[in-house]
């Protein structure tokens, strides 16, 4: 999120919308791409050291589907065991147990110390996407990983539908802004497995069927593509009907409103509308103090203006001086 705000970013929707692409990337290289590298590395180290480079990519290909039973603990550890917490919910419970004990004076202390906040979108959305790339992954090489991937998305579906109609509080609307990131991620998840695939293949002895899997990346961009141009319009731009329902109900509330005018500085920078309104006081002040110079006489007692009660050093009770724009009577 610090980066996110470092990044120009102001609203929270977009702030998490960063926190999320970010997140999902070190999810991939630390949890996905290291793990197999780095443990078909180690595990492999010593048939490494004796064979041929050329058959490095073999030994790779072999070692991957070990790593099978790494993600299988993996997904019971961190993805059976995150939905039991999630509904035991600790963390807030023991916080607003202390935040009782030694914060809450009054019925309002007591109300925001059971405040459980936001879903958190930015750290929940992308650690379900890592689940669905292991299993597009691992949906051919290992198919006994997907009933634990099915167990976790049937527990995580009950559970955080509970907790988002129930629990959590929403802290924005976004229109639906995150399904294009969503969709791009998931898009990437699928070429990724693709490519595993057939780099798999290509080192089974199967190296002649591996052709045919080579418009497979190619279709899913050109899908891609597609779905953005097609799509994601609707979620970035304003939608038209809407845009013409809120032009009538701004012309039912204010009839009188001059539009061109208001389009002229509507999409200015506020900076330039500052400078242009600084000017504009400038030149205003210049005419007035050139129409009133001639009008006002110069005394010497001081100006009550700002003084309309009783003052302290005069004691007794004044009243304040007209305006510079009424008549002054002779």
């Amino acid at each position: 999120m610090i980066m996110a705000k470092f990044e120009g970013h102001t609203s929270l929707s977009s702030l998490e919308r960063r926190a999320a692409s970010r997140y999902y990337l070190f999810a991939l290289v630390n949890v996905f791409l290291g793990s197999i590298i780095a443990g078909s590395a180690l595990e492999q180290l010593k048939t490494f050291m004796h064979q041929s480079p050329s058959d490095i990519p073999e030994t790779i290909g072999v070692a991957i589907p070990i790593k099978a039973t790494f993600f299988i603990t993996y997904i019971m550890v961190d993805g059976w065991a995150g939905i039991a917490a999630e509904i035991l919910m600790l963390k807030p419970l023991i916080m607003y147990h202390l935040k009782n004990t030694f914060l809450v004076k009054t019925d309002k202390d007591r109300e925001e110390a059971m405040d459980p906040g936001s879903i958190g979108f930015h750290t929940r959305e992308p650690s379900i996407q890592l689940y669905i790339l292991l299993g597009l992954v691992y949906s051919t090489m290992t198919p006994v990983l997907l009933p634990f991937i099915v167990v976790f998305f049937g527990l995580a579906y009950l559970v955080f539908r509970h907790q988002i109609i129930n629990v959590y509080n929403q802290e924005y609307e976004s229109a639906a802004a995150f399904w294009p990131d969503v969709h791009g991620r998931i898009v990437s998840a699928l070429i990724i497995s693709q490519l595993i695939l057939m780099g798999l293949l290509s080192t089974k002895g199967a190296k002649i069927s591996t052709p045919f899997l080579l418009p497979l990346p190619v279709l899913t961009v050109a899908f891609y593509k597609y779905c953005a141009g097609r799509y994601e319009p609707a979620f970035v731009r304003y939608p038209l009907q809407e845009a013409k329902m809120k032009d009538t109900l701004e012309h039912a509330r204010e009839p009188n409103l001059n539009m061109k005018g208001y389009l002229q500085s509507a999409y200015v920078h506020p900076v330039f509308k500052e400078c242009a309104e600084d000017d504009d006081e400038d030149r205003y002040s210049f005419f007035e103090k050139a129409l009133y110079e001639t009008v006002i006489v110069a005394t010497k007692r001081q100006s009550r203006r700002n003084t309309p009660v009783q003052s302290k050093m005069t004691g007794g009770s004044t009243s304040p001086l007209p305006d510079a724009g009424e008549d002054l009577q002779p």
